[in-house]
């Protein structure tokens, strides 16, 4: 769930000034005492100095995006520049009647088989990638970032019993417990009249990428973010969800190659520490394995 930006906690650790012959013996201890200081070390917070490793290469994305045309512009927003991976100059124009995102059925295909996830997903998320990659070209944000937001949100789409269809949308709807403040969740109350969430008390998350109302309506209709071309920006289509989620994370002028500002990204989407170690470790797995 989207929630705003924290500052990244950190556990303060000690300094110990010891004798050289109580440090020996401490060090003889160590050990034997391994089994214990390993579990402490993995509860840790990660640290914001290194982004997910996409790729076997050590750098880079997961299995890169063919080159495609068709991709549609957003509006107010200037779709001429030329981004990174062969996409193409001219205006792009948008597939009338179709879904513009099985330009990368190819690919998506290949790629979600190696991967584990859904073909429609992968498309999705690569889709929001070539989308912002001309929107916002110095962001160099990976679709394998937003497969992991995806997985660990939702599992692509599955959450509640849902089942994602071939046009992208989830079914039934996909909605989260309402943020009445219980059971550790935040107290937002009702920021939308209960149109988006169906609860006309408190805020509830939707969708595959688990925005809640207020989030969405910054991000997705302020903007029109359509990336299935349907005329409408729904939370529980993928198409839709991936390509706000996409302009959600490169908001700010975040340039996502670098590691604090991936990691930063991660944490606004949710301020818990866990989190943001779970989509990087999906992120990282994702890029390894859609390059073997």
């Amino acid at each position: 769930m989207v929630r705003s930006t924290s500052e990244w906690a950190k556990r303060p650790s000690g300094r110990f000034i010891l004798p050289a012959v109580i440090a020996v013996l401490l060090l003889g201890a160590a050990g034997t005492a391994g089994a214990y200081l390993v579990p402490q070390a993995l509860e840790s917070a990660p640290t914001p100095s290194a982004t997910p490793n996409f790729g076997l290469d050590g750098g880079g994305s997961g299995a890169p995006l063919p080159n495609a045309s068709g991709l549609p512009s957003l509006p107010g927003v200037s779709s001429a520049a030329t981004a990174p991976g062969g996409l193409p100059t001219a205006p792009p124009v948008g597939v009338a009647g179709g879904r513009p995102a099985d330009v990368l059925a190819g690919w998506a295909q290949q790629t979600g088989t190696r991967v584990g996830i859904p073909v429609v997903a992968v498309q999705a998320y690569g889709y929001a990638e070539l989308v912002v990659g001309r929107t916002a070209p110095s962001c160099h944000l990976s679709w394998t970032t937003v497969a992991a937001i995806a997985k660990v949100e939702s599992a692509h789409g599955s959450a509640n019993g849902a089942v994602l269809g071939v046009d992208g949308t989830v079914a039934p709807a996909i909605f989260g417990l309402p943020l009445d403040g219980k059971g550790g969740r935040q107290l937002i109350r009702d920021t939308d009249q209960g149109v988006l969430d169906k609860d006309a008390q408190y805020d509830r998350a939707m969708g595959p990428l688990q925005f809640i109302p207020q989030t969405w309506n910054e991000i997705s209709v302020g903007n029109a973010v359509d990336a299935d071309n349907n005329g409408v920006s729904d939370p529980n289509d993928i198409d839709d969800a991936a390509l706000a989620a996409a302009v959600y994370l490169c908001r700010g002028g975040r340039d996502l190659s670098r590691a604090d500002a991936w990691w930063d990204a991660i944490l606004s989407y949710n301020a818990v520490r866990p989190y943001a170690q779970k989509v990087f470790d999906a992120a990282n797995e994702y890029g390894q394995r859609s390059r073997v």
